[in-house]
């Protein structure tokens, strides 16, 4: 997946000390890149955004994981949020993520996630067939000890998933600010994406509305849900067949850069759009 995101963390309740985690979203060749993040053909991949956060056991696991994700993505790429505190991680677990993470099997991967919390492993994401999908897992289980489970979430991607991300591809759907109204920049974009759906021939898709960190967490929900609704309105004022869009409004929960940059936060007030199963 293109971009990715690792997320280490771990809670500590009365006594007692839990297992180190990282999480690495956006793994091999398309990154966590949502659809709407989702680069044009023509573009280059190699510039999505490799979010690392959470916490490990010491700074010697702190330096040797962000280290090697610089050298494998870039530094320019990664955005460090990796904090050390009081978790546990087996033997020898820095060199095991390590290995994972620059594994081929890994690299296979499109907007995935790979989980490692202690000794448990949880790989999901796209692959192109099923044959992919069942290899990439045994993959990854040979590169560990027998002490290792690997939790094969991965799914085949779709061609119709494809068409939306190409169409809508690296193209942000903007507002203006603070509202619901759509610039024309994003009405464009909208155009294009009704055409999409027209191929799908009436398949459920769901709009998913996004805002950045900026302010009260319930208003951006709020406004991420109403900015969905505001895109599926335009949507079928466009001739798109009225139940086969759905929304939903997730505000800043799922970032795809940071906050702390204009760009990121431009980043991540974002619409995507998800194929659904029927």
């Amino acid at each position: 997946m293109t971009s990715r995101l690792f997320q280490a963390h771990a809670k500590r309740f009365a006594a007692k000390t839990f297992p180190a985690l990282l999480a690495v979203f956006g793994l091999a060749a398309s990154c966590h890149v949502l659809a709407q993040n989702a680069p044009a053909p023509s573009a280059d991949r190699s510039q999505a955004p490799v979010i690392v956060s959470g916490t490990v056991p010491d700074e010697a696991t702190r330096a040797a994981l962000l280290n090697r994700v610089r050298e494998l993505y870039g530094t320019h790429r990664v955005v460090d949020q990796i904090g050390v505190g009081n978790v546990t991680a087996p033997a020898n677990w820095s060199q095991y993520v390590q290995q994972v993470i620059s594994s081929s099997p890994v690299k296979q991967v499109s907007k995935g996630q790979l989980v490692v919390r202690g000794n448990n492993i949880e790989l999901t994401g796209e692959v192109p067939t099923e044959s992919h999908r069942l290899r990439v897992a045994a993959d990854v289980s040979a590169l560990l000890n027998p002490t290792y489970v690997v939790r094969n979430g991965l799914t085949v991607a779709t061609q119709d998933q494809s068409l939306l991300d190409t169409t809508l591809a690296n193209r942000i759907i903007e507002f203006e600010p603070n509202s619901t109204t759509l610039r024309p920049t994003g009405q464009a974009i909208l155009d294009d994406m009704g055409a999409a759906l027209r191929q799908l021939g009436g398949k459920q898709v769901q709009v998913i509305g996004h805002t950045d960190a900026t302010g009260d967490r319930a208003t951006n929900i709020v406004l991420s849900q109403a900015r969905a609704e505001a895109v599926r309105a335009y949507l079928l004022r466009a001739g798109a067949t009225p139940n086969s869009i759905t929304t939903a409004g997730l505000g800043p929960d799922q970032p795809v850069a940071t906050n702390a940059t204009p760009e990121g936060r431009a980043r991540n007030r974002r619409i995507e759009f998800r194929l659904l199963a029927n």
